[in-house]
C-alpha cells in the first residue's frame, strides 16, 4: 500500500499532464467503444432487421444520462429512415459513422501519449536529480561502504523501473477500470443473461495476477541488486583497464564478468518470463469464456425463446466481450510494472533516505578567513569500532605550515578530512579562531579551504573549466595569472587549442606532472586561507616533483598549510613537524630538532639519505 501510495505522489507530481493524460485515456476508451457499438446498425442492415420496422422521431427530454439514449435513439431513426429510402446511403453514413469514431478515438488516445511521455520524463529526469544531489551531499564514509556501481544502477535502471510504475498507475487506476465498466455496462445493455455468464472470467483473472505478481516482486529484487553488481564490475574494470593488461588479467576479469552478466541474464528472463505469463493466461482463459459465450448465444438465437437477442446483437456482444479482455490484460500488465518496480523504490528511497551525517547547524555562521589559528584538541576519530585517532592535538598558525609524516595507515590523510568536516570527529573539537568547526556553515568552511591530493582529481573539459572549476564568475585573465602561479601556462599554451583544450576523462591526455599543475592553478584561483596538501608530489618523477613544488611553494606563501608528506624533502622548511604512527603522534618538532632527536623522523629521513 505504501508503494501505490509513493507511486501516485510520483504520478502526480505534475497535476497538468496527469490528469490531461487521465481525460484523454477515457475520451480514449469512450470513443474505443463507440467505434464498435456503431457497428450494429451496419450488421441490422446486412441482416435487414429493420426492413418493417417504423420507429418515432425521439425527443430531448434534458438530463445527462438521456441525452446518451437520446443519440442513440436519434441514431437508429436516422439509420432506420436512410434503411427505407436507400440502403446503399445508410451503409455509406454507418461507415463514415465508424471511421470518425475511429479517428476520434486515435486522437485522444496520441493526446494521452503526448502528455503522458512529458509526465514519465519528467518524473525521471527529478528522480535522476534528487538521487546526483543526495549523491554529492552524503558523506565520504558511504563511498567507502559502497560500490559505485551500485549508486549507478540506481540512477539507471531502478529509475526507469519507477518510470514504467508511473505509466501502471495511470493505466490501473484511471483507464482500465473505466474502460471495464464501460465494457460491462455496454454488455449488460446487449444481454444481460450473456454478461451474468463472462462475470466468471474476472475472479479467475484476478487469482492470475496475484500469484504471478507474488514471484514477479522476488524475482525483479534479486535483478536489480545483479544489475547493481554488474555496473560496479563495470566500473572498476574500466577504471583499473591499465592494472588489468598489465598483469594479463583480461581473461580473468571478463570471465568473472561473463559469469555476473550470465546470472543477470537468467534472473532478466525469469522475471520477463513471468511478466508475459499474466496476459498470456487472461487472453486463453478471455478466450475459453468467449466460446462458451458463443454456445450459450448460439443457442439463445437458435431457439428465439424470446427475441430479445438478434444475430447483430450477439455479434456485437462478442466484439465488446473481446474489448473487455484488453483493460483486464493491461490491469495484468500494470499490476505486473507495479511489482517489479516496489524494489527499484525500496532500492531508490535507500539512498535518499541515507542520513546526512554532515550536518549544517541552524543559524550557522560565517567564515571570511582565518584571522588567529587552527586548534586541534584531544581528537579521536573512530571508523566503525576501530579508532584510527587517538588524542590528537596541535595549533595551527595562521601563515604557518605543519607537517604530518608517519607511515601509512597511521591517520595523516584522516587528519586532513576532518579540517574540511568531511567526517566528524568522534571524540575532542577543532576551532578555528576558538570558534567549533561545526558551527560554521559548510560551504564557507570549504570555500576557505584549498586540496591537492596525490591523485590529480580533473574532469572531461576544457583546461580553462578544469582551473575554474566550480566557479562561473571568474574572467580569462585571472585563469591565466592562477596559470603562471601553477608553473603552468607554458605547457597549456602548447596544447592544440590552448585553454580551450578538453584533457580527456581524469585528464588522461595529460601527463602526471601537468595534471598536477592544473590541479595546483585550481587551488591558486580559489585563494583559499587554510590549503590541505595531501601527498602533492609523492607520485611525481624527479623532475616534475621540481617542478610543482616550485609551484607549491607559490601557492604556499601567506598561507596556513597542513602538508602531508611522503618525501621529506619537501617538508625540511615547514614550521612544525608531526610524527604519527597507529593514529598518535609519537614526536614533534622542526626537522633539525627532530634529526637531533635521533627517533622514527631522523630514521625515515636517513631512509631518503637526508641526515641533517
Amino acid at each position: 500500500m505504501k508503494s501505490l501510495v509513493a507511486f501516485y505522489k510520483y504520478t502526480f507530481s505534475y497535476k497538468v499532464p496527469a490528469i490531461l493524460t487521465i481525460i484523454y485515456n477515457l475520451l480514449y476508451v469512450i470513443f474505443n467503444l463507440l467505434s464498435l457499438v456503431l457497428f450494429i446498425p451496419f450488421l441490422q442492415l446486412i441482416f435487414k432487421v429493420n426492413d418493417a420496422v417504423s420507429l418515432v422521431k425521439p425527443n430531448y427530454s434534458g438530463g445527462f444520462i438521456n441525452f446518451f439514449t437520446y443519440c442513440k435513439d436519434w441514431y437508429n431513426y436516422t439509420m432506420n429512415e436512410m434503411v427505407k429510402e436507400n440502403p446503399k446511403d445508410a451503409l455509406l453514413f454507418v461507415c463514415i459513422s465508424v471511421v470518425s469514431a475511429f479517428f476520434l478515438k486515435n486522437v485522444f488516445r496520441y493526446g494521452a501519449v503526448w502528455h503522458q511521455s512529458q509526465l514519465r520524463m519528467a518524473v525521471v529526469r527529478d528522480l535522476r536529480d534528487q538521487l546526483f544531489a543526495k549523491a554529492m551531499r552524503l558523506p565520504l564514509s558511504f563511498y567507502t561502504e559502497q560500490r559505485k556501481g551500485d549508486l549507478m544502477a540506481r540512477i539507471n535502471s531502478d529509475v526507469r523501473e519507477i518510470e514504467l510504475a508511473v505509466i501502471a498507475i495511470l493505466e490501473l487506476v484511471f483507464r482500465e477500470p473505466f474502460a471495464i465498466l464501460v465494457s460491462i455496462a455496454s454488455l449488460i445493455y446487449i444481454s444481460p443473461q450473456l454478461t451474468l455468464i463472462s462475470f466468471v472470467l474476472l475472479p479467475i483473472s484476478a487469482f492470475v495476477i496475484s500469484r504471478i505478481g507474488k514471484s514477479l516482486k522476488k524475482t525483479a529484487k534479486a535483478g536489480q541488486e545483479q544489475t547493481s553488481l554488474v555496473f560496479s564490475i563495470l566500473e572498476e574494470s574500466i577504471s583499473g583497464i591499465k592494472v588489468i593488461k598489465a598483469f594479463n588479467a583480461i581473461p580473468f576479469i571478463t570471465k568473472r564478468f561473463k559469469g555476473v552478466n550470465l546470472r543477470l541474464q537468467q534472473l532478466n528472463t525469469g522475471t520477463f518470463r513471468r511478466g508475459d505469463l499474466s496476459p498470456i493466461l487472461n487472453e486463453f482463459l478471455g478466450a475459453t469464456v468467449m466460446i462458451c459465450l458463443v454456445w450459450f448465444g448460439g443457442i439463445m438465437i437458435l431457439d428465439d425463446s424470446d427475441g430479445m437477442l438478434g444475430g447483430a446483437e450477439f455479434i456485437t456482444f462478442i466484439i465488446v466481450f473481446s474489448q473487455l479482455l484488453r483493460p483486464i490484460q493491461g490491469i495484468a500488465t500494470a499490476v505486473g510494472n507495479l511489482n517489479k518496480a516496489e524494489p527499484s523504490l525500496d532500492r531508490i528511497n535507500e539512498i535518499l533516505n541515507t542520513e546526512e551525517v554532515i550536518l549544517e547547524q541552524e543559524n550557522a555562521k560565517d567564515l571570511n578567513t582565518l584571522k588567529s589559528e587552527i586548534s586541534v584538541e584531544n581528537v579521536s576519530f573512530k571508523y566503525k569500532d576501530e579508532f584510527v585517532l587517538k588524542n590528537i592535538h596541535f595549533k595551527l598558525q595562521r601563515g604557518k605550515s605543519i607537517a604530518l609524516v608517519g607511515e601509512s595507515g597511521s591517520g595523516k590523510s584522516t587528519i586532513a578530512d576532518l579540517l574540511p568536516r568531511f567526517y566528524d570527529v568522534t571524540e575532542g573539537s577543532i576551532f578555528i579562531d576558538g570558534i567549533n568547526l561545526k558551527e560554521f556553515k559548510l560551504e564557507d568552511l570549504h570555500k576557505n579551504i584549498g586540496i591537492v591530493s596525490q591523485e590529480s582529481i580533473l574532469f572531461n573539459d576544457t583546461v580553462r573549466n578544469n582551473i575554474a572549476f566550480g566557479r562561473e564568475d571568474v574572467t580569462m585573465e585571472s585563469i591565466i595569472q592562477a596559470a603562471k602561479i601553477a608553473h603552468a601556462h607554458s605547457f597549456i599554451e602548447q596544447l592544440e587549442n590552448g585553454y580551450d583544450t578538453v584533457i580527456g576523462e581524469r585528464g588522461n591526455k595529460l601527463s602526471g606532472g601537468q595534471k598536477q599543475r592544473l590541479s595546483i592553478a585550481r587551488a591558486v584561483l580559489k585563494d583559499p586561507s587554510i590549503l590541505i596538501l595531501d601527498e602533492a608530489t609523492s607520485a611525481l618523477d624527479t623532475e616534475s616533483e621540481r617542478i610543482v613544488q616550485g609551484a607549491l611553494d607559490e601557492l604556499m606563501k601567506d598561507r596556513t598549510s597542513l602538508i602531508i608528506a611522503h618525501r621529506m624533502s619537501t617538508i625540511i622548511n615547514a614550521d612544525e613537524i608531526l610524527v604519527l604512527s597507529k593514529g598518535q603522534i609519537i614526536e614533534r618538532g622542526k626537522h633539525q630538532e627532530l634529526i637531533a632527536l635521533g627517533g622514527t623522523y631522523a630514521n625515515l629521513c636517513g631512509l631518503q639519505g637526508i641526515f641533517q
